[in-house]
């Protein structure tokens, strides 16, 4: 297991590093939204020490905000006051956030930094295993391993059916460490949540109790996004009825990977886009901007992969393409290549290997359906096969007469 970065938890609001006034509102609306809750129930709604959550009450308790409805084993059972009430109120119109506590934005900058994806250690056993699970030239490999060792970017360009896809999803499992996430980061009273539980994965290796429990321990980030692409999903998500921002995809996978797949076919101009990357790519950092205009400088550090189909030569131009400094063309298979990916898919799926079927397979494609030999065919074949296999209610197999009816359904006529 590797070593985890320690945590430390902060033991009074000063240590927090975000204003008192907006972690007193939040335990308020939390308080509010509860009808009663005890102390320590409140310390782990917020994610928050009891020390500081008792130092948090005694100051609402003293403006009469928050009282005490009696103890339960020398813990304080709290409500919101009258006065309480009303003041959460107008909280909850201006921002209904009220989850874990947030932290600052200086310590969100500060933690990505010290846990960069450059700051990884790449090993060329855990590239390999990486990809072992693929069909891939020596080459390759190795172009795949430097560019992970960059820990910029990468366009993987190629025909379509290439592969280029499942090489993207495998880069990051290259990464065996981890990070931290936090819940939420605070700007000037706005609150930004960050941990995602669909795209962040956590990890079990946390000590809950010597850990700032604000932050969530998870493995390096990987997010993947398609056609939907837009230009706004770049930018801080704001939510005009609950009031508060979701980070954009770049945020949320900073130290991580961030997936571009098929690259070009977004909903939006691939020059639109590619502006809005020039200067994260070029100088690591991105621009974020609040409904008020203020500009937040945030770090941008992940890699990125582009995966198109199309010429990158069509779709960026000179400036664009310099920033991007690994290139990897993935090609079709050869007649050996083209054996190895059936072999090891008939062991996956308990099928007999015919080496002969294959080869009459392999003269089928590239003379009669005129087709290169695609990484993709194999998979697609078999599940053709499987799946006309179990509707005859028989076994399936693997032979010329079952892969000729495969071809016939599944390519069009040439």
């Amino acid at each position: 297991m590797p070593e985890v970065a320690t945590n430390p938890v902060p033991n009074t609001v000063e240590e927090l590093g975000v204003p008192q006034t907006s972690l007193e509102d939040l335990t308020l609306k939390t308080v509010y939204l509860a009808g009663e809750l005890m102390l320590d129930d409140l310390a782990a709604k917020l994610r928050l020490n009891l020390r500081v959550v008792s130092e948090l009450f005694r100051s609402l308790r003293r403006h009469e905000l928050c009282e005490s409805k009696g103890m339960v084993n020398g813990i304080h059972r709290l409500t919101a006051t009258m006065q309480g009430r009303a003041r959460a109120l107008e909280l909850l119109a201006q921002n209904q956030y009220a989850g874990p506590a947030p932290v600052s934005l200086s310590d969100y900058v500060s933690r990505v930094r010290a846990q960069s994806v450059k700051s990884f250690r790449v090993q060329r056993r855990l590239v390999e295993k990486a990809f072992e699970h693929l069909v891939l030239a020596d080459q390759v490999v190795r172009q795949l391993g430097a560019a992970v060792i960059s820990g910029t970017s990468i366009f993987l360009y190629g025909p379509t059916g290439t592969g280029k896809t499942s090489i993207a999803e495998a880069i990051p499992s290259i990464y065996h460490d981890a990070v931290w996430i936090p819940y939420a980061v605070e700007v000037d009273a706005q609150i930004i949540t960050v941990f995602d539980p669909i795209l962040h994965r956590r990890h079990d290796d946390s000590d809950a109790d010597n850990d700032d429990p604000r932050w969530v321990l998870c493995r390096r980030p990987r997010v993947t996004v398609g056609g939907e692409l837009t230009v706004e999903m770049l930018d801080l998500q704001f939510h005009p009825v609950s009031k508060f921002y979701a980070a954009p995809l770049q945020m949320k996978a900073n130290n991580g990977v961030l997936i571009v797949d098929d690259f070009g076919r977004q909903r939006v101009r691939p020059e639109e886009l590619l502006n809005r990357w020039t200067v994260p790519l070029d100088r690591r950092i991105d621009f974020l901007t609040l409904l008020g205009g203020r500009k937040l400088e945030i770090p941008f550090d992940l890699f990125v992969v582009f995966a198109t189909n199309l010429d990158p030569a069509q779709l960026a131009d000179e400036a664009f393409l310099r920033r991007i400094h690994n290139k990897i063309r993935i090609e079709n298979l050869g007649r050996e290549q083209f054996h190895r990916v059936f072999e090891r898919l008939c062991r996956y799926f308990g099928l007999h290997y015919d080496c002969s079927a294959v080869d009459y397979l392999v003269d089928t494609l590239t003379t009669e359906w005129k087709q290169p030999l695609r990484p993709c065919y194999p998979l697609d074949l078999i599940n053709h096969l499987r799946w006309t296999a179990e509707y005859a209610g028989e076994a399936p197999r693997l032979d010329r007469e079952t892969l000729a009816l495969a071809c016939h359904d599944y390519f069009l006529k040439p």
